[in-house]
């Protein structure tokens, strides 16, 4: 087991920027590609960014492009979602995740570990 730890969410107007961070305890995860996900009221949980182990290649879903930035401290056992730019429709529950299979990861399904979520909220 990976303990997947996220803080960092809260309210924020429309236009402003959030940090999220996600430690995990224990074991360390420097081997696991890394992502963010997130989960608004009635929909399901989609994929946000993605992070390979060394942290060199990110990819993200289109509407964060531009946006959101997310890196990964091994040392600290930390991955960050830098999100600047803050939009409602960002307003979701948002779930760091840990993959055992390396590399990049964009599907639900790839991921072995979840964090119980921290809500980002953004007022128009």
């Amino acid at each position: 087991q990976v303990p997947l730890v996220e803080s960092g969410g809260g309210l924020v107007q429309a236009g402003g920027s959030l940090r999220l961070s996600c430690s995990a305890s224990g074991r360390t995860s420097s081997t696991y590609a890394k992502g963010w996900f997130r989960q608004a009221p009635g929909k399901e949980r989609e994929f946000v960014a993605a992070i390979n182990p060394s942290g060199g290649i990110t990819y993200y879903t289109d509407s964060v492009k531009g946006r959101f930035t997310i890196s990964r401290e091994n040392a600290k056992n930390t991955v960050y979602l830098q999100m600047d730019s803050l939009k409602p429709e960002d307003t979701a529950v948002y779930y760091c995740a840990a993959s055992l299979l390396g590399g990049i990861r964009t599907r639900y399904r790839e991921y072995d570990y979840w964090g119980q979520g921290t809500q980002v909220t953004v007022s128009s």
